[in-house]
């Protein structure tokens, strides 16, 4: 895709080339509106995210890291959407379009698919372990501390020199172009306030802001691509001018300035497009998996869910959505090469420095072209807070979920008998160690900006991420696979992937005009098939290397494969604990699973209380013909706590008489008592209207640290 727009080879005559031109004043004139615009959506984000930051608990790491598991399908499918879809992809995948056409919007389409695996493949299995973060379900999977420390570090590494710096590098790029304000000084507000409200709330205020900002990005970007097609006359319109849209500068016996014959096609061909389809359908897919199943900055909103129910609703939802940018962010990138050809497709090296400040090409100012020129007064407040909505969702999403890498698989693990605030002291201030090295990242974007941005992003992922989607693969679906085999199969899959990316930054793609002198792994293997290639390597290796060498006992395994996910059999981990069978069937479609195994909980408050909400209507309550209704409330400590972090809590409320205290002695009520209560439950049961099953011995609430649990008739 680097070649986007050249066709190696083939010549065409030389062009008369007009003068170049002095590019016009792009800054925007804000006036009262478009201030009033940005301004009301810095508040209205703040606002929201103090509200949500009181819906969760943010004084234990389930509350902080994980929003108290209590969200609801809408907002983490809004979540998935906007947190992928940051300033990054606006520019990025614009420029793309403008420059190759329509093939890119096929990155967007595969990861509805991908979606649905994540939902209903992977969320199942990493519920039934029990885990907060992707090294923690390996360093379960496969026992050791090796693959859980190098997996974390890899994932910050390319958190911070693919995610976070290209999207400040396109947020300050939009920022720059429309308004001319100083780069640093625009880019280091966005991210203070961004990391305001990110340390301050947790992962609950992350996804509803997210939610706030996929509406505002939707919304926004929709507008725009009404006012692009009705000025270029609606896709038929695109279809002339697009084809049409050669720069009044050119080069001299090149078609570099020529658009793609092929730039409505979404397959190409396999051997000389720039996209080619088996790559596009299979190699994109190994790509496509670690981003949505395997990455932390992803999954963790899937996590969040209050049931497996709303975990799959959120990954419908997100699937959906990504069906969008095909047409408001693709396909305006090529409206906008059609529109303003001299400087958005640009290929002469004098011209285009002039342009946009970069010899290789323009392609990267397609979008924010588009605003300046197209959106009228007003709007373009709005188109300015749908990019700031951008970058700052991304952000956010990616400071929460790195902080929560560091501050579970790297500080616990060195600072085991860590406090809990001493956890969420660390995890906010790694936040803002991630502020200032991303502050300090943005020269060197600045120099290393090749023209495509989307390009470098992907192909750098298909360096270094197939060998992760191999390992979680097998980790899945085949328990064969040991701790030797996935950390040999890691290692060798890093070496080739940094051979490869070595390679690739040291002979860059030849300009227009220059014949290309790569080596042939390079010109001839696209980096869609270097991605297929790397994970079926990466698998043999992992294969060859498991078969050879001792097998993990089956004990080890209940409930972290596919095929043992339902086990209701005590685990043993590999990291030296024993885990007794988990709360909630997580392949269950509804809210209903388990009792609670009183083996892993212990009493840690006991209340007792005449109005207590517990006892409210439907719940049962026996009525005392001189005290009235009684309620009592217990609340239990889970002493399998997620990443052995302090515990978290279950709430049980017991209702009954003053007679029955006896049977409840207070403050000394013994685990005994709970579980005969737990078992002798043959009482008819009443289904309350929010899925909580509620009978007249006992009524298990659904907790902040599990995703369901419910009493089931003779159990």
């Amino acid at each position: 895709m680097a070649d986007s727009g050249r066709l190696p080879g083939s010549a065409s005559p030389t062009l008369t080339a007009a003068p170049p031109q002095a590019p016009p004043n792009t800054n925007l004139r804000l006036n009262g509106v478009d201030i009033a615009v940005i301004v009301v959506y810095f508040v209205i984000v703040m606002v929201v995210g103090i509200w949500s930051a009181t819906r969760a608990s943010r004084s234990t790491v389930g509350g902080y890291f994980l929003a108290g598991r209590s969200m609801t399908w809408w907002p983490i499918g809004a979540s998935l959407m906007s947190s992928n879809v940051g300033s990054g992809l606006f520019i990025g995948l614009a420029g793309t379009g403008a420059a190759g056409g329509l093939a890119v919007g096929g990155f967007e389409w595969n990861a509805t698919w991908v979606l649905v695996a994540l939902g209903w493949i992977f969320i199942p299995v990493y519920i039934a372990a029990g885990v907060v973060t992707m090294p923690e379900y390996l360093a379960k999977r496969f026992g050791g501390q090796r693959i859980r420390i190098y997996m974390s570090v890899l994932s910050l590494i390319l958190y911070i020199f693919t995610k976070i710096s290209t999207d400040i590098f396109s947020g300050a790029l939009f920022i720059q172009i429309s308004l001319g304000w100083d780069l640093y000084l625009s880019t280091g507000i966005l991210l203070l306030i961004t990391a305001a409200y990110t340390v301050a709330g947790g992962l609950a205020a992350v996804i509803y802001t997210d939610a706030l900002q996929t509406v505002i990005m939707v919304g926004g970007s929709f507008t725009l691509m009404f006012i692009a097609f009705s000025k270029i006359g609606w896709y038929d319109g695109l279809l002339d001018h697009y084809m049409s849209a050669i720069p009044s500068v050119t080069v001299a016996n090149t078609t570099c300035h020529l658009p793609r014959s092929d730039a409505f096609n979404m397959l190409r061909d396999p051997i000389s497009g720039d996209l080619p389809w088996p790559g596009l359908l299979f190699g994109l897919t190994v790509l496509a998996t670690w981003v949505w199943c395997t990455d932390q900055v992803i999954v963790q909103r899937s996590l969040s869910a209050k049931s497996l129910s709303h975990a799959k609703g959120g990954s419908v939802l997100g699937g959906y959505l990504k069906l969008l940018p095909m047409f408001f962010i693709v396909m305006p990138g090529m409206i906008s090469r059609a529109l303003f050809p001299d400087e958005v497709g640009c290929v002469d090296p004098a011209v285009c420095q002039e342009v946009c400040g970069t010899a290789v090409g323009c392609s990267n100012i397609a979008y924010p072209k588009m605003v300046v020129e197209l959106m009228p007064m007003g709007l373009r407040g709005l188109m300015l807070a749908v990019m700031l909505a951008a970058l700052m969702s991304s952000l956010t999403s990616i400071f929460n979920s790195s902080s929560t890498l560091f501050t579970l698989d790297l500080y616990h693990k060195a600072r085991p008998k860590a406090s809990e605030r001493e956890l969420m002291i660390v995890g906010r201030v790694f936040i803002l160690v991630l502020v200032c090295v991303s502050l300090l990242w943005i020269p060197v974007i600045q120099t290393a900006n090749s023209g495509q941005l989307f390009v470098y992003v992907q192909s750098v992922t298909s360096f270094l991420a197939p060998p992760i989607t191999a390992v979680f693969l097998m980790a899945i679906f085949w328990p064969r696979a040991n701790e030797q085999g996935a950390f040999w199969g890691l290692m060798s899959g890093l070496v080739v992937g940094l051979v490869r990316m070595v390679l690739e930054f040291s002979y860059p793609p030849p300009s227009c005009g220059q014949r290309d002198q790569r080596p042939a792994v390079l010109a001839d293997v696209h980096y869609l098939y270097f991605a297929l290639i790397l994970l079926a390597l990466t698998c043999l290796i992992i294969v060859a290397i498991s078969l050879a060498t001792a097998p993990i006992p089956e004990e080890n395994l209940y409930r972290l494969t596919w095929w043992s996910r339902y086990s209701q059999e005590p685990r043993i981990d590999l990291t030296g604990s024993q885990v007794t069978s988990d709360v909630v069937n997580p392949d269950s479609g509804s809210d209903s699973g388990h009792l609670p195994n009183p083996s892993r909980w212990r009493i840690f408050h006991f209340d007792q209380q005449s109005a207590h909400p517990l006892c409210a209507p439907p719940f049962p309550h026996h009525h005392h013909p001189e005290t009235g209704p009684r309620c009592m409330k217990v609340e239990l400590e889970n002493t399998r706590s997620l990443s052995s972090t302090p515990p978290t809590y279950q709430t049980f409320g017991m209702s009954g008489t003053p007679e029955d205290e006896p049977t409840f002695p207070c403050p000394s009520f013994n685990l005994g008592t709970l579980e005969d209560l737990l078992n002798d439950n043959e009482d008819t049961q009443h289904q309350h209207s929010n899925n909580t099953i509620i009978s007249s011995n006992v009524a298990v609430l659904q907790s902040q640290d599990i995703i369901s649990s419910s009493l089931q008739e003779g159990s």
